[in-house]
């Protein structure tokens, strides 16, 4: 074993550790023909008394050069903490050459070899401390690719007597409470949003009712990843509430930036109609959401055992990024020409006015943005160490969200004399005007 392998090895540790989710119900993954030298499985934070269940069975192991036999005991699963691991890696008294299974740092669970003389193995660990461990298979021969089928679960003992299970890593379990509570603030401003569109129906838009679908989505998605989280914790499996939770989460992220992108435009608002750079943003931002969403369910659903996992999890963000950036043009456009407006249409109190929202509303956006994607990230791995609160990571989103929500219906809300939504005769004709003969239509 070189020391280039084992930079390489430590580098893709990393990048797994600080990707890999932390939802561990139970899993069955068939390893086929892989020679990778790292595979992780779970990573999960345990209390004191917590367990590993881990079955293995139907092992091969392969040379596809046709070379000597392999050596079974430089082979097998073991749990370890990332300091831990850190600290084998970066010690420089450890022989490059050395297999980090024969580490006494690591907590070795079992060698392949065992596995080849009982044909199976079903076994339960305890943890040893409370902690948050990462379950690793080793393969210190990367000549030969190894095919077996692996049951894992992990879970912690709670409970008067300590018998009930809880699948849900430490730090996690608020998160049923949480999304429950959240999707009844949701329904709450769903309702209330109802109500403000009947009392000034004479001002509602179109687009007014796509805030309201966005809402009443927003909520069925937490509901959903609720009682996916709850039987998680329970039982170890979703019992197909991941599927609801995905379809939601499908259609509500689809309907966001939807909803972002009309409202930069000034969509039914400012304007009637979309013109052909709005409507372009419009097609390249929809299909993306659908990927990255379909990206995310199989990150989630696979995890990092599978070859092809860290590829997913980088086209989601990339095009979630995308996405992201895509939405902030439209905003962009508004300004630049309520900008111009205001100087050569003769109204420029009102455009001020509206000049003064739209850059407001950049602001928001971009903030938002920028908090869910960038600082929850930060604030997940670098400020909050312990892995016992980070359940405060999800709430940290939920709360931005329901701020941007807010701020978003408080500003575009249907009202009478509204200076932002009064649509002037004279540029309704001219908009339609202008649209109808760039070649736009009524979207």
């Amino acid at each position: 074993m070189s020391m280039l392998w084992t930079i390489g090895a430590f580098t893709l540790v990393l990048l797994l550790l600080d990707a890999a989710p932390c939802f561990a119900e139970i899993k069955h993954v068939a390893i086929k023909q892989d020679d990778r030298p790292l595979i992780v499985f779970e990573t999960f934070g345990f209390n004191t008394g917590g367990k590993v269940e881990l079955n293995v069975s139907d092992v091969q192991v392969q040379n596809p050069k046709q070379g000597p036999a392999p050596d079974l005991s430089l082979m097998g699963f073991f749990l370890t903490t990332e300091d831990a691991l850190l600290h084998v890696y970066t010690d420089p008294e450890q022989d490059p050459d050395q297999c980090i299974l024969q580490n006494p740092a690591i907590k070795v669970l079992f060698l392949l070899r065992e596995v080849q003389q009982a044909g199976a193995i079903s076994k339960t660990y305890p943890v040893p401390e409370a902690n948050e461990f990462t379950l690793f298979f080793e393969n210190c021969q990367p000549e030969f690719a190894v095919t077996m089928n692996v049951r894992t679960a992990m879970y912690n003992l709670e409970g008067k007597n300590k018998a009930v299970k809880n699948y849900l890593p430490a730090g996690q379990t608020q998160l049923p409470v949480i999304h429950f509570v959240f999707s009844l603030v949701y329904l709450v401003l769903g309702g209330v949003w109802v109500y403000i569109c009947v009392r000034h129906k004479e001002t509602v838009h179109r687009i007014h009712i796509l805030m309201g679908v966005l809402v009443f989505l927003k909520t069925l998605n937490l509901l959903a990843e609720a009682e996916d989280k709850m039987f998680i914790e329970r039982t170890g499996t979703a019992h197909g509430w991941d599927i609801v939770f995905y379809v939601f989460g499908l259609l509500r992220g689809v309907m966001l930036f939807t909803v972002v992108i009309l409202i930069g435009t000034g969509w039914s608002i400012l304007k009637p109609f979309l013109q052909d750079k709005e409507k372009k943003v419009l097609m390249v931002v929809i299909p993306l959401q659908v990927l990255a969403n379909i990206a995310r369910a199989i990150t989630d659903e696979k995890g990092p055992v599978t070859k092809d996992w860290i590829t997913w999890k980088v086209i989601f963000l990339l095009l979630d990024m995308i996405c992201c950036f895509a939405v902030l043009f439209p905003i962009v456009w508004s300004i630049k020409h309520l900008r111009e407006a205001s100087h050569t249409d003769g109204k420029a109190a009102r455009n001020l006015v509206r000049l003064t929202l739209f850059v407001q509303y950049y602001i928001v956006v971009l903030s938002y943005i920028y908090f869910t994607r960038t600082l929850v990230y930060t604030l997940d791995t670098v400020i909050i160490t312990a892995y016992q609160y980070r359940w405060f990571s999800y709430l940290s989103v939920e709360l931005a969200t329901l701020a941007f929500y807010t701020f978003t219906g408080f500003k575009f809300q249907p009202a009478v004399h509204n200076p932002y939504f009064v649509l002037d005769d004279e540029e309704d004709v001219g908009t339609a005007h202008d649209d109808l003969n760039d070649g736009d239509f009524d979207l």
